[in-house]
């Protein structure tokens, strides 16, 4: 009866994470703005922020794992927009049978790409 995952990710600063997220074609999810609260959404996939404002970002282990298809257009789009590619994670084929890449959000959530070869 499982129907989603809507994954809830620490969130420093409401404006910067929009920001962020809308340079990855996200927008923002919802007719209320809720304070210390965000939902974004993009083609089905939907992630919600809450507020941590003395989240030290080094410290901080939110991952995400998001399936993409065409992984080559999803990587060079970001690429074309100025979206930085975390360092260890440029796009590449893993040896568990993904093409992937990752990147870091303003608060060092891991978003992880991948798409199975």
């Amino acid at each position: 009866m499982l129907t989603s995952i809507a994954p809830k990710l620490p969130m420093r600063d409401k404006s910067a994470t929009k920001e962020f997220y809308h340079k990855l074609g996200f927008s923002e999810f919802g007719k209320s703005d809720f304070p210390g609260y965000l939902i974004i959404r993009k083609e089905g996939i939907e992630l919600h922020f809450f507020e941590f404002a003395e989240l030290n970002p080094m410290e901080n282990y939110g991952q995400v794992y998001i399936r993409v298809s065409q992984i080559e257009l999803v990587y060079q789009d970001f690429l074309d927009k100025g979206v930085a590619i975390h360092p260890n994670g440029p796009l590449q084929t893993k040896p568990w049978g993904q093409k992937e890449f990752s990147l870091l959000d303003p608060d060092h959530n891991l978003l992880t790409f991948g798409e199975g070869i």
